[in-house]
């Protein structure tokens, strides 16, 4: 009927999800499921009673009188009334439990994913769109929530009354249960066939969603450009692509959905009428004595009861039919979840630590917690005759290095460089000459075909990769603010730091004077992204974040590109001061913030074509030269 679609489910999810739901509520779900067989029993029990009601109550009180079978009338209903209230109360159990169970696994869900994030290398991010990725806390996760708040206590409610009304059917009339049970599976073929192509396609929905969330948070992050390039008619052409899709695989699903209920419902009618009208025909039997070539005879209790438990079992079947397509969006939601939180987390082969040093006066260091100012790389697998501690200097060395971000498309070719402790590197060339992507290496957000990187003397790839980025400051061009106040903002950078300390980092980063302007100086609330401030201003506070973490070497990536000339003076003081006695990497555009630098490399293509200080590389006029008095900046 539908087209096949992929629903992009891996085998064993379902078995997944059943083992986290019960790892994490193993007593309450043996609970909810006690209580929902107790809830099934209460329903489906109710047309035994109906059966005795007419058959021992109301057939006999109206040939003999009502006193003669109150006895029997007040029993049952007492009877009936207990199971009601039990139902009642089982009912109201587990549906306040589910609501634990489903908060709780949400909650689960949700740390899970955010503490994978945490572990997931750049480059997962620089090849997912964010929007999409949102939409799995989002859309998924509400999935999820209505599949085990609603739909799996349903179908398991509904499974066990559809037994339970077969078995007391089967008692009664063999021949009236054959009539239903040949309906019911008319209807449950109608439900895979119709029920299922909307399953697929509100699964096909659900991907659609999360491919518009994510365009359109795209659009919103790069309005600006948007506007300036006057691209509006092209976003409108391609959000209207993708919301065309979305509007299909909608429509097809809500389709077939709206048209299954009607369909079950003429079904479940017929049913009921033929029920009832082979039910009459063998009373009618019954009571003229006629016989009916061994179909039987029935009594007016027992085709009345049999007709509810038909109408019951036919409403049940088609609450199911309405459940499996929730079931099957949370399934799918649970599938994006997984694959999240399946995604290979950023490998880390690293065993050598930084720690902070006490250094004696004949050279020997000893490990200390103390705020010493002396840092030192620490490797506990050092064997015997070698050293523990080294003493970090910050001597970077990068040796016949080759990079690319993928295999077929080589972005560093031959780099080798070295950086004494102390010394100020600068590195200019291009857009695309591969700058950047040389500090994201001495990261290691990305790691190297071929070649090695130092520090102190230290493969790189032996340190631990936290502990690595924590010896290297960085500060980007693209600056990122959270939500919070001046001072957390600056706190980034060092959790543990005083405000005075935060005050200090802000002065040397000249970040002091215009914080102390604002209208709560450094606890001014920032929201989205720092949107009240400049963009010098934000980049002051970035510097200043780098400033109080005091790390032993720094990276600053176009720094000052986004500073007016005049701030930038003073964000320079400021940055020399931070700069003292660190190894520090250097990016820039302006060539003239890099003139003080003991060494600078011109890129160009992935190779380092020059290198040498600013009046080296003046005299010999090549690139840089050409550069330096042509234009102060790099176009």
């Amino acid at each position: 009927m539908a087209k096949k679609i992929d629903t992009g489910i891996k085998k064993g999810t379902v078995a997944r999800f059943a083992k986290f739901l019960f790892a994490h509520n193993m007593g309450r779900m043996i609970v909810v499921i006690v209580c929902i067989v107790l809830t099934s029993l209460s329903s489906s029990i109710a047309s035994i009673f109906i059966q005795r009601l007419i058959d021992q109550c109301i057939t006999p009180g109206l040939s003999n009188g009502w006193s003669s079978v109150l006895p029997v009338f007040t029993k049952i209903m007492f009877t009936m009334g207990v199971i009601y209230v039990i139902g009642i109360i089982a009912a109201a159990t587990y549906s306040r439990i589910m609501a634990r169970v489903t908060q709780g696994t949400l909650k689960e869900f949700r740390t899970a994913m955010f503490d994978k994030m945490q572990t997931l290398p750049i480059r997962y991010f620089d090849t997912h769109a964010h929007g999409d990725v949102m939409s799995t806390y989002t859309n998924d996760v509400d999935a999820v929530r209505q599949m085990i708040s609603q739909s799996i206590p349903m179908m398991i409610q509904s499974g066990l009354t559809i037994i339970l009304l077969f078995v007391i059917m089967l008692r009664y009339s063999f021949w009236l249960t054959i009539i239903v049970v040949v309906f019911l599976a008319l209807m449950m073929f109608i439900t895979k066939r119709i029920g299922g192509a909307s399953s697929k396609y509100m699964m096909a929905q659900q991907r659609s969603l999360a491919k518009e969330e994510g365009f359109v948070e795209e659009m919103m992050s790069g309005a600006r450009v948007i506007k300036v390039f006057c691209h509006e008619e092209e976003s409108k052409k391609e959000f209207a692509k993708i919301n065309q899709q979305l509007f299909e695989d909608g429509d097809k699903a809500f389709k077939f959905g709206n048209v299954l209920m009607p369909v079950l419902n003429n079904v479940g009618n017929i049913m009921y009428v033929l029920v009832a009208l082979v039910g009459a025909i063998m009373v009618f039997a019954g009571a003229t004595n006629v016989s009916l070539a061994g179909v039987g005879v029935l009594t007016i209790g027992v085709v009345v009861s049999f007709l509810g438990m038909a109408r019951q079992m036919s409403q049940t079947l088609m609450q199911i039919s309405v459940q499996v397509s929730m079931v099957a969006m949370g399934i799918a939601g649970v599938g994006r979840i997984f694959e999240l939180m399946d995604e290979e987390p950023e490998f880390d082969e690293g065993y050598v630590t930084l720690v902070r040093v006490k250094e004696y006066e004949d050279g020997t260091l000893e490990e200390t917690d103390a705020k010493t100012g002396t840092w030192a790389w620490k490797n506990p697998n050092a064997k015997e005759g070698e050293e523990v501690y080294r003493k970090m200097q910050g001597d970077i060395r990068m040796k016949d290095v080759d990079f690319g971000y993928t295999e077929e498309k080589q972005i560093l070719h031959n780099i080798s460089l070295f950086a004494k402790p102390g010394q100020k590197i600068a590195f200019v060339g291009a857009t695309g000459a591969g700058k950047t992507t040389i500090t994201n290496l001495i990261n290691r957000f990305y790691d190297i075909q071929s070649g090695i990187i130092t520090y102190d003397g230290i493969d790189i790839k032996t340190i631990r990769k936290p502990d690595l980025r924590r010896s290297l400051g960085i500060v980007l061009q693209e600056v990122n603010l959270f939500t919070g106040t001046v001072m957390d903002n600056i706190r980034y950078g060092k959790l543990d730091a005083t405000d005075e300390e935060c005050i200090a980092a802000a002065k040397l980063a000249n970040a002091d004077s215009f914080i102390t302007r604002l209208p709560d100086g450094y606890n001014t609330m920032l929201t989205g992204n720092g949107a009240s401030l400049s963009q010098g201003q934000r980049q002051l506070i970035s510097i200043a974040r780098a400033a109080v973490a005091d790390p032993p070497a720094m990276i600053l990536d176009e720094a000052t590109s986004s500073i007016d000339t005049r701030t930038e003076a003073l964000v320079q003081e400021g940055m020399d001061n931070l700069m003292k006695g660190r190894t520090v990497f250097v990016i820039a555009h302006r060539l003239s913030t890099v003139r003080n630098s003991e060494a600078i490399m011109v890129l160009d293509h992935g190779n380092i074509i020059e290198r040498g200080d600013h009046d080296e590389l003046i005299a010999q006029k090549g690139t840089y030269y050409q550069l330096y008095t042509g234009s102060f900046e790099l176009e």
